[in-house]
């Protein structure tokens, strides 16, 4: 009695995890606790408007706080929200919100009860003290200018509008996506999210609403941008996370007293009279020839570090001579403006010239006789350089520095064979011309910078440089969850809640961006989605503002170099206000100011997000990031808990300079180039040299050389291939390409790889080139040529095809041989080579209008084959006949089992969800499949990660079971979170969650048996 008297505490949390305690007079309404918390919580002081729920249903303003059923533990939620005038409408929708009548407390649905226990999840989760957000309090404030004044009345009913943007378009955009990224995948996230309607324009298939349309085009800096962004395309709740991201201010030092009056003028000619601090200290240490390693931010200056040692060095001995190696030849352009800016202003003239496969043959003479700094790649150096270093004696016997820019890029099975090229090019500067040049790299910021550069030139010792004195712009870095809507099963019970298209919420504020004058880089992980964003924004553009629709384009590999270099200077010159892109741009070519990014989906890791974001707000400008999420479960995982984003460390980056595949393809390049000795030679190969040259030896690669002093160690190339660089592909480039012809003006639109090529042009495709689309007349396979009209047409095109992995003695050899027996789980998963074959047999045309197939048409196309490797176990018979004895679906269990994986492996190995692949199920497929659950190597030969997911399978099968046996989902089906994958081929159709965890268990039983039984007999 005396509790009733003194009322009732109530624990209230906000969304950015601040919490307080109200106690409430006898009787007290929600209505009090609202006003209560309006006048002493900062978060409902600085929200336009808040909701108050109790496990995921809203609460009354007269409901009887003294009548919720609050138990120990639980607390109540704010959830702030904002409403526009021009919202209102007479639609009326029925109140989900708690009553006093009845006053007991009423049955709260299944759905409201799991997004309850996710809020109660997320909450919980957070700190209990955490300090005030100071952006989210920002954002909180004023109404953006297109969005209307906010109302702050709590009493007012809220608005409902009709034509919300969580529209048709985007629930169908995965399905035009083809073989992008599907998104309209099951979730079982945010149960609070309202019900929205939506609308559809016949014409293009794009939706339209007031929710998604802004026509106003008056500047915006990137803090408004935000605001503008949270009142309105935002306003469904799609930002869950706003970062800020302080400015830094400049460390400056005086230029050091040593540089020649020849470098100070030339510096003062591109206006800079003082260096930042991590600037000076490079200089200083690479001219005293050390080897450095600059792992500052973006736009922090790093060219001048190497640019300013080398020039002197130059300067003041003619006959020195420096390396510069890119990875790409885009970057070595741009280099090149930058060195004749400075050069310009120098008064020793030093020949800097370009040496890569651009060159013109009638050029390359002249500039291996008396170019001085020579700018090339790892390619250049691989196949013609070290090859030949005869012709190019007088750079590599005067050769004072080496610079290795964007360092981080040399990773995976390109960093590997990068890592032995360098060792060749020492090996041939030290034994052959008597030169040690210093290295100086540069690299984005990742957690092993002096490691990784180090294992790539094998170098003892390397000073890091990574006290930034650059400054920085203040950064909004925003998180973006597609809103959910219900999407239609079957019965009203088997309607499941999906998230709106990703690719339409990214062309949005796509449009949004160039609307509003800032120049913007869309990020996109495919050539496909690209081509989709810039036809959806330009499609926004049209209506919102038509004068800006060609101010747009798409940045990607695979169009020409001439139309790259074009947009390149249209986008530095600022005729571009944005471009979609794949990563080609996200290393440091020069495109001028950026003011934001856009990312579609997670990149791979958390060092590729931030060297993309790292592209706006350079020269210390305010800039604007938004992560854009798919459904997967990686992007979800950060949707639900940003700190794991913003506070998880940069990953490793790897070099694997031992890999003994490589090693021995690299190996009988450097015969060629010089002899071979074990002797001098195993300081630049490692302990591996020797049983590498024995099966060189065996192979008839290399042969001893009687002669000489040093006869029995020296071993000369005798193999079939008249130059051996040529045979070996460090990138795995495709060398056959098809030609994409417009035959309106015999236009060469695009070069694609013979591996993707007929995914995209086949007799009757539709293609996309810029956002436009054509229609694939003819394809003439002898001459790899697809011929091309532009086309209004109202269908898309998908074909239809299988990939087929034979393991190379897998499928009789199930009881292996060896097995992983490491201080890991035990595993008899086996690591082979494989050929994957992929066969095209016909395609689609599906309407826009509607998404429904129109027409099925044959194709008669050749086979596409790689040797690659796989990782796989064997399922038990046994485990099969359980699994069909309860009537589950079998091959939709080893799908799903795969599935899971597949996503989990790169949260326990540095790689993305790209790289590998799996078998997966198609729903008309008749074919018999091996009963196993297999990963394969997307990359043709294999770049290492099945031999590391094989020492690591054991876990993987514990860490796939729990995945799949604690998610909360219901359906055979499950979710993006366990079973689906955004890369499956077949668009999740056959998948089984309870056979996936009947496989799991007993592949995982087996495997114990297995090895217990193996204990045994060796015991007894």
């Amino acid at each position: 009695m005396a509790a009733e008297q003194e009322g009732r505490e109530v624990q209230v949390r906000a969304l950015d995890s601040r919490s307080t305690a109200v106690r409430l007079a006898p009787g007290a309404s929600v209505r009090d606790l609202k006003a209560a918390l309006r006048s002493s919580f900062p978060p409902a002081q600085v929200a336009p408007s808040f909701h108050l729920f109790l496990k995921g249903a809203k609460l009354r303003l007269d409901a009887e706080v003294g009548s919720l059923a609050i138990g120990g533990g639980e607390f109540v939620v704010l959830v702030p929200f904002t409403r526009s005038p021009q919202q209102c409408s007479s639609v009326s929708v029925p109140s989900q919100e708690q009553g006093v009548n009845p006053p007991k407390q009423p049955e709260v649905s299944a759905a409201a009860n799991s997004a309850w226990q996710d809020i109660m999840d997320d909450l919980s989760a957070m700190p209990s003290s955490p300090q005030p957000d100071i952006a989210a309090k920002d954002f909180y404030s004023s109404s953006g200018p297109c969005s209307g004044t906010g109302r702050s009345a709590d009493d007012t009913p809220p608005c409902q509008s009709s034509s919300f943007g969580s529209s048709r378009k985007r629930k169908k955009a995965c399905e035009e996506n083809g073989n992008g990224s599907p998104e309209t995948l099951p979730s079982g996230e945010n149960g609070m999210a309202e019900k929205q309607k939506r609308s559809m324009s016949k014409k293009s298939g794009v939706a339209k609403s007031t929710a998604t349309s802004c026509h106003d085009t008056h500047p915006l800096e990137p803090a408004e941008m935000a605001e503008h962004l949270k009142q309105g395309l935002g306003k469904e709740g799609q930002i869950v996370h706003i970062q800020e991201i302080p400015s830094r201010e400049a460390s400056f030092t005086e230029l050091p007293c040593h540089l020649s009056e020849a470098m100070r003028e030339a510096l003062a000619s591109i206006g800079i009279s003082r260096l930042y601090s991590h600037q000076s200290q490079a200089i200083e240490s690479s001219i005293s020839g050390r080897h450095i390693v600059v792992a500052t931010s973006t736009s922090s200056g790093k060219s001048l570090c190497y640019n300013i040692p080398v020039l002197e060095s130059l300067s003041q001995d003619l006959m020195a001579c420096a390396l510069y190696i890119f990875p790409t030849k885009a970057l070595a352009q741009d280099q090149l403006r930058t060195l004749l800016g400075m050069k310009n202003s120098f008064h020793i003239d030093i020949d800097v010239k370009i040496y890569d496969g651009d060159t013109p043959r009638e050029d390359r003479l002249w500039i291996r006789d008396n170019a001085r700094l020579l700018i090339t790649n790892p390619d250049m150096l691989h196949v013609s350089i070290l090859p030949y270093h005869g012709q190019f004696q007088r750079i590599l016997s005067n050769l004072r520095y080496i610079v290795i820019d964007e360092a981080h890029s040399y990773k995976g099975a390109f960093g590997c064979h990068t890592a032995l090229i360098i060792r060749r090019l020492k090996r041939i500067c030290s034994n052959v011309y008597g030169s040690h040049p210093t290295f100086i790299f540069c690299t984005a910021t990742s957690a092993n910078p002096c490691e990784h550069v180090m294992e790539l030139a094998n170098l003892d010792e390397v000073e890091l440089i990574q006290n930034d004195g650059s400054p920085c712009g203040s950064k909004y870095f925003l998180l973006w969850n597609p809103p959910l809507y219900m999407a239609d099963g079957n019965s009203k019970a088997s309607s499941v809640p999906r998230r709106s298209s990703s690719i339409v919420e990214v062309s949005y504020l796509f449009a949004e961006m160039v609307q509003h004058g800032l120049r913007c880089i869309a990020f996109c992980k495919t050539r496909k989605l690209c081509e989709l964003v810039l036809a959806y924004t330009r499609e926004i553009l049209q209506e919102s503002a038509k004068g800006l629709v060609d101010s747009i384009c798409v940045y990607r590999a695979g169009y020409i170099a001439e139309d790259r270099r074009k947009i390149e200077a249209d986008l530095f010159g600022g005729k571009l206000r944005g471009v979609a892109a794949t990563n080609a741009l996200e290393l440091g070519i020069d495109v001028g100011h950026i003011d934001a990014t856009l990312h579609l989906g997670f990149p791979g890791s958390i060092a590729s997000l931030w060297q993309q974001a790292g592209r706006s707000g350079r020269r210390a400008k305010q800039s604007l990031a938004i992560y854009v999420a798919f459904e997967g479960p990686l992007d979800q995982y950060f949707m639900k808990f940003p700190h794991k984003l913003f506070g998880k460390p940069i990953e490793h980056c790897h070099v694997d300079a031992r890999n003994l595949k490589v090693l021995g393809q690299q190996l009988a390049c450097a015969a060629y180039e010089h002899p071979l000795c074990l002797q001098y030679d195993e300081h630049y190969f490692g302990s591996s040299l020797d049983s590498a040259m024995t099966t060189l030896k065996d192979k008839g690669y290399i042969i001893n050389n009687p002669s000489g002093s040093l006869s029995s160690s020296m071993w000369n190339y005798i193999g079939p291939e008249r130059s051996p660089s040529q045979a070996v592909s460090i990138r795995a480039i495709e060398h056959d390409k098809y030609k994409v012809i417009d035959k309106l003006n015999n236009r060469l639109l695009e070069e694609i790889e013979e591996s993707k090529a007929f995914f995209q042009v086949y007799e009757g495709a539709v293609y996309m080139h810029q956002g436009i689309n054509y229609l694939v007349e003819e394809l003439n396979l002898s001459s790899r040529t697809a011929f091309c009209r532009k086309a209004d047409l109202k269908y898309y095109t998908k074909t239809r095809d299988y990939t087929d992995i034979n393991v190379l003695g897998g499928e009789f050899a199930y009881l292996p041989m060896i097995t992983c027996k490491t201080n890991r789980v035990k595993t008899t998963a086996q690591a082979n080579d494989c050929t994957v074959t992929t066969k095209w047999f016909g395609f689609y045309r599906i309407l826009k209008s509607s998404n429904k197939i129109s027409d099925s048409i044959e194709l008669n196309l050749p086979p596409y084959s790689y040797v690659s490797q796989a990782v796989w176990v064997r399922i038990p018979h046994s485990v099969k006949i359980t699994v069909e004895e309860r009537k589950l679906q079998f091959r939709g269990g080893s799908h799903a089992a795969s599935h899971a994986l597949l996503n989990i492996v790169p949260l326990h190995m540095m790689c993305s969800a790209s790289d590998l692949g799996t078998e997966c199920a198609n729903p008309h497929e008749t074919r018999g499949i091996p009963d196993r659950i297999l990963l394969y190597d997307k990359h043709p030969g294999g770049i290492g990660i099945a031999s590391q997911a094989q020492m690591l399978f054991g876990e993987l099968l514990l860490a796939a079971l729990e995945l799949v046996s604690t998610c909360s989902c219901m359906g055979a089906a499950g979710c993006p979170n366990c079973i689906q994958s955004l890369t499956c081929s077949e668009y999740n159709e056959v998948l089984d969650k309870e056979a996936a965890i009947f496989i799991l268990k007993g592949v995982i039983d087996y495997e114990w048996a297995y090895f217990e039984g193996e204990d045994a007999r060796q015991q007894s």
